[in-house]
């Protein structure tokens, strides 16, 4: 079993990417937007948004199949940064994060980038691929983001449930294969320790 959180910026795609490949009804904490938040909570680009997730997203997906059978956890975060201190909340145990990436938004990716990189959690990051928007080769985005090389990125559809699993794996086997480069670099970590 393996805890991986799903972040990323206001909108990118985080409750869409769980709920599209979780096996179980996942736990959403979806609440409309209101005129509360319009000051805080931009819609440019996303104008059709209508929720926001207010405190986290639940979803479970095994893969029996794979070459070590596995169970995940998915957490999702809510994307806006007032909400970083519950991040850290939901990124304890985990073995990894994945980063969803808003090419339409791309500065509301730095805050998440910037996160688990601070406390030493490895993560990919997915660009997210919405209807409509310019698409990136992933190394135009990994420039624009500052990724080292060792940062997988890759490109999903979140409404895909291949499409989220196959970035899962690729999480996965990035997170075991780098841990103790991970740990090398940060402090002593029960996240990558469990791992």
């Amino acid at each position: 079993m393996l805890k991986i959180v799903i972040a990323g910026g206001f909108g990118a795609g985080k409750t869409t990417a769980v709920g599209a490949v979780s096996e179980i009804t996942p736990l959403s904490t979806e609440e409309y937007l209101t005129e509360a938040s319009a000051d805080v909570d931009s819609l440019a680009g996303i104008e059709a948004k209508q929720t926001t997730t207010v405190a986290f997203d639940f979803g479970r997906l095994s893969l029996p199949d794979a070459p070590t059978p596995l169970e995940l956890f998915l957490f999702g975060t809510p994307g806006q940064d007032r909400f970083v201190d519950l991040w850290y909340d939901l990124s304890r145990g985990a073995v990894g994060a994945v980063v969803l990436v808003d090419t339409r938004r791309l500065e509301s990716s730095f805050t998440p980038v910037s996160f688990f990189e601070d406390i030493g959690l490895p993560f990919v990051v997915a660009v997210n691929q919405f209807n409509g928007a310019h698409l990136y080769h992933p190394e135009q985005v990994r420039t624009a983001l500052e990724l080292p090389d060792s940062v997988p990125v890759v490109t999903c559809d979140a409404r895909d449930p291949n499409h989220v699993a196959g970035v899962l794996l690729t999480l996965v086997d990035h997170a075991v294969n780098n841990a103790a480069t991970y740990r090398a670099g940060h402090a002593p970590s029960t996240t990558l320790q469990d791992a």
